[in-house]
């Protein structure tokens, strides 16, 4: 993206985004026809000359034939590279204006202007609303049967055994403890509801003993991770036990242990790290603030209307425990993407324009570039919905829903209102744009023609 395809354009000149409208086309077609027929005539001749015979010598004068009309397509086809690379390159207007100043971003930008506070107000209250979905998103774990969006013939199968008291018996909890204390630990563990009777104590060669007891309940499922951490808190108040509780509920929820404690670390420390690059992107302060506040807003609302979709529409039981940190990271990611294409140019703009107008010319500018890019990210990640997991189904439609969010409210409506409010200070502690003049209502209505 940044060697090969910048010096392939320049190679090939502005005729890769035909059609030509230059009248070289004809002459295109002609040099095309011309390879493509003489190709065909000069391996017809040679096929007929390798007969022997009779028709050896007109098979060999079709090959010659052939040959000339297809370098003489050839030809043509240098020939009008050529011309038209001189023509294209000759021209005055070769720097043409915006294709896109007046297109949709362009008058969405000019909707905004008129009343840019009340424009962003509204905006933020009804992101806000959606956050309140995230009181419903239940990251307490998933059982194995409510992993999968559909029932296959093991979940089934599953269901029948537990109906007749066959229930998997495979899921237990090990303990380790010091051996002299190993009585009183087994005895600890009696009485918790779900647990199984404690087995018979085994002595490893190491100064402990090892025994399990089994968990009535799935080894993924909430009631299982309850029963784990009862037991541990009743082998852990045994004096000089040094006991340890594993197995693989116990696996289960260490990892959801890990992953709250991720979230509540990675999280601020991705977000301080993306800070600290638009503040060296923008050399401003205040914008790189706002579009953090943004991104963050904008990934609450995605997550709060999916844990609503998930719940009310899909019918899910709940969420993986590392859901909300894989669909931060990649909408933070893509959020702060779309972000800084919009804002760069913004800046690129105000030098000239003022950040008020530079804020529309930049939304009229990077819109479709960016809204595009938004659309065809969204539908690949949609693509996760269609695999019969829980974890990517959410995750599909959570990052989706948060680009489209993303594309076409948060970058295009709330930071162009924002911009179009504060006007220069959103570049402090830069002098950027010192004087900060407003645009009266003339010239925030005035098309864009004149941007180039």
């Amino acid at each position: 993206m940044v060697t090969l395809l910048p010096a392939l354009l320049v190679i090939c000149g502005r005729w890769v985004f035909g059609p030509a409208r230059d009248g070289h086309g004809t002459w295109v077609k002609v040099g095309l026809g011309e390879i493509v027929g003489g190709l065909a005539i000069a391996g017809a001749g040679a096929a007929l000359a390798s007969g022997g015979g009779a028709l050896a010598g007109l098979g060999a004068l079709m090959s010659g034939l052939g040959g000339l009309s297809a370098f003489l397509g050839l030809l043509v086809l240098i020939q009008v590279a050529i011309e038209h690379w001189t023509k294209v390159h000759s021209r005055p207007d070769f720097r043409s204006a915006e294709p896109t100043a007046s297109g949709l971003w362009s008058r969405v930008g000019r909707a905004i202007s008129p009343r840019p506070r009340r424009v962003w107000v509204v905006t933020t209250g009804l992101l806000l609303l959606a956050c309140l979905g995230l009181f419903r998103l239940d990251t307490s774990g998933l059982s194995t049967e409510e992993t999968y969006t559909k029932e296959f013939d093991s979940i089934k199968g599953q269901k029948l055994l537990t109906e007749h008291d066959l229930s998997d018996s495979s899921n237990t909890i090990q303990v380790t403890t010091e051996t002299d204390a190993a009585a009183d630990v087994r005895s600890a563990l009696s009485g918790i509801d779900g647990l199984g009777e404690p087995g018979e104590v085994q002595q490893l060669s190491t100064g402990r003993s090892w025994f399990e007891a089994t968990i009535n309940a799935d080894i993924s499922s909430a009631t299982a991770a309850d029963i784990v951490e009862a037991s541990r808190d009743a082998v852990h108040a045994v004096d000089g036990a040094d006991a340890l509780v594993g197995g693989g509920s116990a696996f289960y929820l260490d990892t959801k242990i890990a992953s709250e404690r991720d979230s509540k670390v990675i999280m601020p420390l991705v977000l301080a790290v993306v800070l600290l690059i638009l503040i060296g992107l923008l050399r401003a302060l205040v914008a790189p603030l706002i579009l953090i506040a943004t991104v963050v807003l904008s990934f609450g609302a995605a997550l709060g209307i999916s844990a609503l979709l998930f719940e009310y529409v899909f019918g899910f039981a709940g969420s993986d425990p590392g859901f909300p940190l894989f669909a931060f990271v990649f909408l933070v990611a893509l959020g702060i993407d779309y972000n800084i294409f919009l804002m760069t140019r913004v800046r690129e703009e105000t030098i000239t324009y003022g950040t008020r107008k530079g804020s529309l010319i930049g939304l009229a500018s990077t819109g479709g570039v960016i809204t595009s890019a938004g659309i065809v990210l969204a539908a690949t990640f949609l693509v996760l919905g269609s695999l019969p997991l829980v974890f990517l189904a959410e995750l599909g439609v959570a990052v989706a829903l948060g680009v489209m969010l993303d594309t076409m409210i948060v970058r295009s409506v709330l930071v162009t209102a924002l911009n179009l409010d504060l006007g220069g200070k959103i570049w402090w502690p830069s002098k950027l744009d010192s004087a900060d003049v407003p645009l009266t209502e003339a010239e925030a209505q005035a098309p864009l023609e004149t941007v180039h």
